[in-house]
């Protein structure tokens, strides 16, 4: 595709991973914008991203993911992209899988990386968690999508400036989610490899109850809307 395109990646605690994803993205999208925000990381993660990033935003405190997406969209307004494309520091995001997502986007609004539940290396609970949140997510919104949880996701900027997410870990993209959803952008799935290694930062219990007290929020407006 022909339109520009940035490339976030929300970092924290990742120097060992973060140079071999910067590689990999840059060598896919030569031409990419790529944005790598360190999210108050303790360890040399700016430095890692240095000379394979076109900007490095630190944070100075460890503020979560939504804080670190939120603080790349912003900076990712103040160019001319057309497409923003989130994916982790992790290495759990393929970048060869972005054109994927680009080509994708034709005729919507946001794509997201859709991973295999069954016969993969998905934790149980993961699997659990998204399973259960798509379910949700498709009753509050009308539309069901088989993965509304994974970050690897395509956006385009109209959303990007027109959809304010709350939420400053996790729940965030949920909330974007569904906020987009609901204002009547087109959403659909990609297939992508399901990687999943011991460097994820989702903390089981209390990322997923945040999450389910996001969706729960938009069900409770929804019905309090058709109520009145």
């Amino acid at each position: 595709m022909s339109e520009r395109v940035a490339c976030i990646v929300p970092a924290y605690r990742a120097a060992h991973t973060l140079p071999r994803v910067l590689h990999e993205l840059r060598a896919t999208l030569p031409k990419a914008r790529i944005i790598v925000v360190d999210d108050g990381s303790p360890d040399g993660t700016a430095a890692a991203a240095r000379d394979l990033a076109d900007w490095i935003i630190r944070l100075t405190e460890n503020r979560g993911k939504g804080a670190a997406l939120r603080a790349g969209f912003e900076e990712a307004l103040r160019g001319d992209d057309d497409v923003v494309v989130t994916l982790d520091a992790d290495g759990q995001h393929d970048p060869v899988s972005v054109p994927s997502l680009l080509e994708a986007l034709d005729g919507f609004d946001i794509v997201i990386g859709e991973r295999a539940r069954s016969g993969s290396t998905m934790p149980l609970r993961r699997r659990m968690t998204n399973a259960m949140a798509s379910m949700a997510i498709a009753h509050v919104a009308g539309v069901h999508l088989q993965d509304t949880q994974s970050g690897f996701r395509a956006i385009r900027r109209h959303v990007v400036e027109r959809v304010r997410g709350c939420g400053d870990r996790y729940e965030f993209e949920t909330d974007f989610l569904i906020r987009a959803l609901q204002a009547g952008y087109r959403v659909r799935n990609a297939r992508v490899p399901t990687l999943y290694g011991p460097d994820s930062h989702f903390r089981g219990m209390s990322d997923s109850a945040r999450i389910v007290r996001t969706i729960w929020a938009h069900r409770r407006t929804s019905v309090e809307a058709r109520a009145s």
